[in-house]
């Protein structure tokens, strides 16, 4: 069973936060805002900080139960399991709190509390929903994503050898809210903004052409998740996608395999393979 939380907003770290700022307020339709030493990028159900620090990196990414009482009992379930922190996070109530995974990254959970007005009237739809990080070792990430935080394994790729090349975990219906992926170095990777349809991805493509923004990876179809997609990156290297059409999974679904191979992550040509 899913545990009912949704991404909420990330905490990215740059060595040039302003200017990454500057970047997603303009490709995503976001205000920004000085927040304290970081910056803000705010629209309706899409907020990300940017913070300064090494690039390359989460400072944390926050996720969002519907209210307190659906917090207070999962609390109960990770506090049994593993060390609990205090809330990190300014847009989450007091009673939020922090988990640090054996690799280091950090993961709030809360209920959010602040109100964001309505977006530009030129601004498309699209909504954080997922996060991706890369790993020199996946394998031992997975006791702590699954046993501990109650995710739920909705796909696995894996090579000849039997390795763990990449996994897709959800804590809702929707196919992966957290993606793992073997690399030779510990970074994030990628931010996927979920927007309506195709013809929603379609028109926040001309968006990116009108900004003279590149398309570096797409448009194409993910074999895991089966979404649409597109991706840009920012200013520091890191990826930023929108995706449609995201898989919904019902609760018979049963956890799928894949290869490793370019196909599983783009069933349309090309993709990028982070090892």
């Amino acid at each position: 069973m899913e545990i009912g939380a949704t991404l909420h907003h990330l905490q990215l770290l740059s060595p040039a936060p302003e200017a990454c700022a500057q970047f997603y307020g303009r490709a995503y339709g976001m205000q920004i805002e000085r927040l304290g030493s970081s910056w803000l990028c705010a629209a309706p159900h899409r907020r990300l900080f940017l913070t300064e620090g090494a690039a390359n990196q989460v400072g944390f990414a926050a996720f969002a139960f519907p209210d307190a009482r659906a917090l207070d009992t999962y609390r109960l379930r990770v506090a049994a399991r593993t060390k609990v922190e205090p809330n990190r996070s300014p847009l989450f109530s007091p009673d939020a709190f922090t988990v640090t995974d054996p690799q280091g990254n950090t993961i709030v959970f809360g209920v959010a509390t602040e109100a964001i007005g309505p977006p530009p009237a030129s601004t498309a739809t699209a909504r954080l929903q997922h996060l991706a990080l890369r790993s020199t070792d996946p394998v031992a990430l997975l006791p702590f994503y699954r046993g501990t935080l109650g995710f739920i394994v909705s796909d696995r790729v894996i090579d000849d050898a039997g390795r763990l090349r990449a996994c897709f975990l959800r804590t809702d219906a929707e196919h992966h809210a957290l993606a793992l992926f073997d690399s030779p170095e510990r970074r994030h990777d990628h931010l996927s903004l979920e927007t309506t349809d195709w013809t929603a991805l379609r028109d926040w493509a001309d968006r990116m052409g009108t900004l003279q923004i590149p398309i570096v990876w797409g448009v194409g179809r993910h074999g895991p998740g089966n979404d649409v997609f597109f991706m840009v990156r920012d200013p520091d290297g890191n990826l930023a996608e929108i995706s449609a059409e995201l898989e919904v999974c019902g609760p018979a679904r049963t956890e799928g395999v894949w290869p490793h191979e370019q196909r599983t992550l783009n069933l349309w040509g090309a993709a990028i393979m982070r090892s």
